[in-house]
């Protein structure tokens, strides 16, 4: 997926190796970095030490590497503030494509860090973000959180953003994810670290991880999961992008289309019959 994908800059900060990892970060928090990152960080790299050896400054927006997307279309402006669960398979670009096929257009922008909970999101800076922008909704992310201490953490990070995004004249959302695949007896317990945390500062639960619970419930087979366990398939995406976009919207994510196209010019397709069970499982976390 990351390969051909076609990020502008700025759209996702950097990812980077966080200092510490606990599990309402990531599973291992391990630098997850897509091969297009990896690629242009390189190209970047060589850009600013050609332009600095020439007495040259670097510009981050011309520099090589740097690739445009189209302008930001009209609608709710909503900033996703995650880890490598929301920056994979495009998922805030997917939720984007999908409201503008609902009719309830949304422009989206994401600050994710590999392995980030919100707390280190805190740490670097993230809050002040939001402080400077009009954003209608901010979705905060963080791992599974399904361990007493990271629901804790969960919690009071969330409330500490909560009062920026409210102060900014926003509106609080929580993206519940899943734990690993050799753990789904904590899908309950994950399920209860987002809900409460959602409850805390009256903001929108957006039920991912339900609605993948929901979608196997009718067929186990449907492959979530990507190849390491933890981060979802195209499919896992998609469903998650069906949850939010209900949750943020108010609307029934049944009828959507199956393929849609990014603000960044890639396609995402899932079968119908896929789509169908997807789209059905969302309507039903989100009751």
């Amino acid at each position: 997926m990351f390969g051909g994908s076609r990020r502008p800059p700025g759209f996702y900060r950097r990812e980077l190796p966080l200092a510490h990892s606990f599990e309402s970060g990531e599973h291992d928090a391990g630098p997850v970095l897509s091969n297009f990152l990896k690629l242009t960080h390189v190209v970047a790299l060589i850009a600013s030490m050609a332009t600095t050896s020439c007495g040259g400054e670097s510009n981050p927006e011309s520099a090589p590497g740097s690739l445009t997307l189209a302008p930001l279309p009209a609608g709710d402006r909503v900033l996703f503030v995650g880890n490598s669960l929301t920056e994979g398979n495009d998922l805030p670009l997917i939720v984007e494509a999908l409201a503008r096929a609902g009719g309830r257009p949304f422009a989206v922008e994401a600050v994710t860090y590999a392995g980030a909970a919100l707390e280190d999101h805190w740490s670097r800076g993230t809050q002040d973000r939001i402080a400077a922008s009009g954003f209608r909704f901010v979705v905060l992310q963080q791992g599974p959180s399904a361990l007493a201490e990271s629901r804790a953490n969960l919690r009071e990070w969330t409330r500490r953003f909560d009062a920026v995004i409210r102060k900014a004249g926003g509106r609080t959302a929580l993206y519940m994810v899943w734990p690993e695949s050799y753990r789904p007896q904590a899908f309950p317990e994950v399920s209860t670290s987002y809900r409460l945390a959602a409850e805390d500062v009256l903001g929108i639960l957006l039920p991912a991880g339900d609605a993948w619970v929901a979608a196997w419930r009718e067929d186990r087979g449907l492959r979530l999961y990507g190849p390491d366990g933890f981060h979802p398939s195209l499919l896992g995406s998609y469903l998650a992008a069906l949850a939010i976009y209900g949750g943020l919207s108010g609307a029934s994510p049944v009828g959507l289309p199956a393929r849609v196209q990014l603000r960044n010019g890639r396609w995402v397709e899932v079968s119908a019959r896929e789509a169908a069970l997807a789209q059905a499982a969302a309507a039903e976390a989100l009751r």
